[in-house]
């Protein structure tokens, strides 16, 4: 069964930059759309960008210009690449493809 693994969270200050990566443990990521999502205390998971198959990404406004999706050098690899990070960025942030979620990579924004 294909798995993911989120990684690259941590604790940054506000301004700061942090890059997740998504892997998969099969192929999936060619045929699918791949979205990241977070989810801070108290509150819903909520969509922050996708990428689909013909490579095209999508973001939500609170952060278009700031955050960028990506398709890594190892074809079962997705990025998020996350600039100029708020507080209100801090969450768990998960990826998502064919109904399938990681187990999340936990981003901490200091004010």
């Amino acid at each position: 069964q294909v798995q993911l693994v989120e990684s690259g969270g941590g604790l940054v200050q506000a301004g700061g930059s942090l890059r997740l990566s998504c892997a998969a443990s099969g192929s999936i990521f060619s045929i699918n759309p791949v979205g990241w999502y977070r989810q801070a205390p108290g509150k819903q998971r909520e969509w922050v960008a996708t990428i689909t198959s013909g490579d095209s990404t999508l973001y939500a406004d609170s952060v278009k210009g700031r955050f960028t999706i990506s398709r890594g050098n190892a074809k079962n690899t997705v990025l998020l690449q996350m600039n100029s990070l708020k507080p209100e960025d801090t969450a768990v942030y998960y990826c998502n493809t064919a109904k399938l979620w990681g187990q999340g990579t936990q981003v901490t924004v200091s004010s």
